[in-house]
Order: C-alpha cells, then structure tokens, then sequence
C-alpha cells in the first residue's frame, strides 16, 4: 500500500551548536568507512534539527551502518531521537563526513554558517540542507562544502515521533550545485542520498524555487485555503464535513503539514507563490466562466488535459538493460558539474549515476553518467550544443 504524504514537512525546531565530541576520532573515512546495509560505504553523520525530516534522516543514515549524531534547540528532542534510533548521541560531531542542517528555512543559512567556520571541523566534510527555498539561502553561503538540498518528502505525522526511516525512498532529492560546488562534494552527497533510496535531481537554485512554488508551495496554500474554507462553512453546515468523500480528503491532506514552517517560506520565495497564485486564479476564473456559461465543450477539455497529465506523474524506472552511460570529457574548471547536471534535468533527462573519473594529467577529466537510454540522444545532442562532445556506451564498456 501506498502511503501518502505531504510534500513539506521540515522540523518545526532550530537548533544550537554543541561542542561536545561525542565519540572519540578514529580513521577518517569517505561516506564512509564499513559496508552499510546497501553496500555503500558507511560513515559519520551530524543531524542539526531532528524534527521528522532530520530524524528520519538520522534513522536512514543509522540503519546502513553510519555512526549519526546530533542537535536541536528544543529541550529533549535530541535526546528523544537518541531514545528512537534516530541518532547514536546528543552532539556534533567534528569529524563527521556529512553535516544535514534540517532546521526551519529561516534559521538555516545562520547554522550553516556556524558549521563551516568551527575550527576542528573535518575539512572535507560536505554541509547540505533541507529548506524548501533555495535561492537566498544559497547565494548567501557561498562556500564549496555547501550543496544546497531539499528532499520533497514528508508525512502526516510530524515532529521527530513522526520519523521514518523509509521517508525518502522514491521520493525527489534536489540538490542546487552553483559554479562555487566542490564536484566531489556533490558527486558524494549524491552518491548517499542514491543510497538512501532517493531520486536526486539538480537544479539551479532560482529554477527549483520557481518549479517547487507549482508543485509544492502553491498546492499546500490551496489546500489550506479550501479546508479553511470548509472548516468555515461547516459552523453554519454541520453536515458538510461528514460528507467529505476521498476526493476533499485527498486534495485537503497536505493541510494537515506543521504550520509554522509556511510563513517564512512564504517569504523567502514569495515572488515566485504570487506570480503562481495569481496564475491558478485566472485559471480558476477561466473555469468559473466555462462552469457559468455551461461551456461542456470546454469544461470537458481541461478536464481531459488535466487527467492525461495526472496519469502521466506515474514515475518510470527503467530497467537495467534500458540504461546506458554518457561520457563526457570535462575541462577542470569551476562550475562545469552543475553546468551539466542542471542540464540534464532541465531536458527531464534521469541521471541514475554519476561518476567523475580524473585524467592523470590533471587539468581534464570524463564525466560519466548512467541514463534511460531513450532519453541519451537527448542529452548528447543538447551538450553538444553547449560545446561538451560526449559519446554513449553500455554499461561498464570501456571508453
């Protein structure tokens, strides 16, 4: 069974940095150092914020063999995610290989900040988010380390009680990588969130605050706007809620979602909600009129369009043997991953895996990606207009 979920649900908790190490340093190890359950290689893990979001993070993390520890402001939720199996310890660990700083969007770039100029902080360690805007907050922390994330997962339950370490299996990870990102940073972050079950997408910050304001923002406001609507006229109607069949249900659930995550979001991406607020009203005005004039022809149009675009969110995976690699050789030269991976999704192009394979002479190297094979013509053509000659292969062929 299909559990569904809201697609916001960040911690409703900022935390405060510790000094605590809480677990004495050994080797220093990529994400990470023993096998974990999926056969990645497990590390160390700091959640900062361990509301649903961080939590579940912590919990994911922990049950593929990493050592997880963390903070959060509010008294006792840190040491309740301890007593769930959210975290190993209450702290910050310094030599941690991932930092997720899973705080209200409001109070992220302040912790990022922090995390980045701690003086024994590991100094390759990658600082990722979860806020549901982007733009601002990557354009204010311009740092390497830094990759910009957002995992459109959530639940009907919140707070760290609401914690699952399932929460983002086939859920859409976006990461923000900018001309500034580290591409071993980014290609590592990717790597785990792959491993935790994730579908990562990368997109400019300002495109994935424009996008997610469609898709997530503006639905969340409209479902809140119609149960409030309802909540409404149910003092005057006392039979309207029980009447409330599957389709109300479905379409109001995500009013359930925390609430006092949405005024700051709606803040930092509020040019982006307005302009898509003030497209759904036209569009509901256009359908006012249609419902009015008793315009059938038209009302059954939208009506058709719209159920063939919902049917066709269905998610496909394509099958081993539908994949192939697309090699690209690559100047080593700033901004040159995100250039392409942000490509790639801008053509709705899935990039499986990824990998970077260095030349021996330093200033070049090959980028390699693993995609649906219907879709590598693609992209290949749209590189080649970017000047990256690129080429495809099967799988593990030699270039």
């Amino acid at each position: 069974m299909t559990t569904s979920r809201p697609d916001e649900e960040e911690p409703d908790s900022t935390p405060t940095t510790s000094t605590d190490d809480p677990a004495p340093r050994g080797d220093r190890a990529e994400p990470g150092g023993a096998a974990g359950a999926g056969g990645e290689r497990a590390g160390r893990a700091t959640v900062i914020g361990t509301g649903l979001i961080g939590a579940s993070i912590g919990i994911a993390l922990r049950s593929r063999g990493w050592r997880v520890t963390g903070v959060d402001h509010a008294p006792g939720v840190a040491g309740r995610a301890v007593t769930i199996g959210a975290l190993d310890a209450e702290g910050i660990d310094d030599d941690a290989d991932v930092v997720f700083v899973a705080t209200p969007v409001r109070a992220a770039e302040a912790v990022i900040r922090d995390v980045l100029g701690r003086p024994g902080r590991r100094p390759d360690a990658i600082v990722t988010d979860v806020g549901s805007v982007k733009g601002p907050l990557v354009a204010a922390v311009d740092h390497p380390s830094f990759v910009g994330g957002h995992p459109m997962a959530g639940s009907e339950q919140v707070g760290v009680d609401g914690a699952n370490g399932e929460l983002f299996v086939g859920a859409t990870w976006v990461l923000t990588p900018t001309a500034l990102t580290d591409p071993m940073a980014y290609t590592r972050l990717r790597s785990l969130l792959v491993a935790l079950g994730a579908n990562v997408v990368a997109l400019p910050p300002a495109q994935h605050d424009s996008l997610v304001a469609v898709v997530s923002h503006v639905p969340h406001l409209t479902a809140a706007t119609l149960m409030d609507l309802a909540a409404g006229l149910g003092q005057e109607h006392a039979a309207l809620l029980q009447l409330a069949a599957g389709g109300f249900r479905d379409m109001t659930r995500i009013a359930a979602g925390q609430p006092t995550i949405w005024p700051d979001i709606c803040e930092d991406n509020a040019g982006a909600i307005v302009e898509t607020l003030d497209l759904l009203i036209d569009a509901l005005g256009t359908m006012r009129a249609h419902v009015a004039d008793h315009d059938h022809a038209e009302l059954l149009s939208v009506l058709t369009r719209a159920a063939t675009a919902r049917r066709a969110l269905a998610a496909h995976v394509p099958r081993p043997d539908g994949l192939v690699e697309v090699r690209v050789p690559v100047p080593d030269r700033t901004g040159v991953l995100a250039e392409i991976t942000t490509l790639a999704a801008e053509l709705g192009v899935n990039i499986v895996d990824l990998e970077i394979a260095h030349s021996v002479e330093g200033d070049r190297g090959v980028l390699v990606m693993t995609v649906d094979r219907r879709s590598a013509g693609t992209l290949v053509g749209a590189l080649a207009t970017r000047g990256f000659r690129s080429s495809t292969g099967e799988l593990g062929a030699s270039s």
